[in-house]
């Protein structure tokens, strides 16, 4: 459901961030009480500059607002160069933990399962980064396995979630390589697995695979479109660990929230700069 627009929005200025990754693009738009009253979310495509400008429109519409209200807007991600509204840019792992912090003030470990990489980034309680990693370029982990699993099945990608949630006999895989697990997934398959047990498995394969990149604290975050769409995978991750994971309201829209954060930040900035 969409927010409703802001209450005196005439008189609220609005700050925008804008999230670039590989494979979607975000906007979101927050008032000066630092509500989230506009958003959108679209694939990326190849024109990452087009396809921002329709993001921030889509969101306007449904702030019912106009760009001119806009007083700054700050871009993160892979793309963030190519987005021609912003003023200014941020690292998509700054922006994260923002926008993490944001919604959890604590120290926490922020797991961000995206299209084409993930990211562990750790925070104090005061916000201040303390570490973050990476994966390797490797695909597996990642949103594209999963999408490239869900075409070797010819299973809707939408439809992966819930068979995983119908699966009483797990199938694990033995290999993380994209290439290898598609292979396996095919002898299993031939081997009479259900197709259920065997998206369980790629499921799972996903979560150990980030677990591997670094410890988690006490307070996990988990953020990413791969978590917005597959909240089994955060149930999953739960009974791996041990303890209940923590969810952003809007888990893909962590990094342009953080970077909308950001915007508002250095308005504030200068503004105090002018009254000294």
């Amino acid at each position: 459901m969409s927010p409703p627009p802001a209450k005196n929005a005439e008189a609220s200025p609005l700050f925008v961030g804008v999230d670039v990754g590989s494979s979607r693009t975000k906007v979101a738009i927050l008032d000066a009480a630092l509500n989230l009253i506009g958003y959108d979310v679209r694939k990326s495509g190849t024109d990452f500059s087009l396809t921002a400008d329709a993001c921030l429109k889509r969101a306007l519409g449904m702030a019912g607002r106009k760009s001119e209200d806009v007083v700054h807007t700050i871009s993160t991600g892979y793309g963030r160069k190519n987005v021609a509204f912003s003023r200014e840019t941020r690292t998509e792992i700054g922006c994260h933990g923002k926008g993490c912090y944001h919604y959890f003030p604590r120290a926490v470990t922020i797991i961000d399962i995206g299209g084409q990489d993930n990211k562990i980034i750790k925070l104090d309680d005061g916000g201040r980064r303390l570490s973050f990693k990476m994966n390797r370029k490797c695909a597996a982990g990642t949103g594209a396995f999963l999408e490239e699993m869900s075409a070797r099945l010819d299973i809707p990608l939408e439809d992966m979630d819930g068979l995983a949630r119908k699966s009483n006999d797990m199938v694990k895989l033995g290999s993380f390589c994209t290439v290898f697990s598609a292979t396996e997934v095919l002898e299993n398959i031939r081997g009479g697995k259900k197709i259920e047990d065997i998206v369980k498995g790629l499921f799972y394969s996903v979560i150990k695979r980030v677990l591997e990149m670094d410890s988690m604290t006490e307070n996990v975050v988990m953020t990413g479109g791969v978590v917005a769409h597959n909240p089994y995978l955060v149930q999953m991750t739960e009974e791996q660990i041990g303890r209940p994971v923590l969810i952003p309201p809007h888990p893909q829209l962590t990094g342009a929230v953080g970077a909308a954060l950001y915007a508002l930040e250095a308005v504030q900035a200068g503004a105090a700069e002018e009254n000294n």
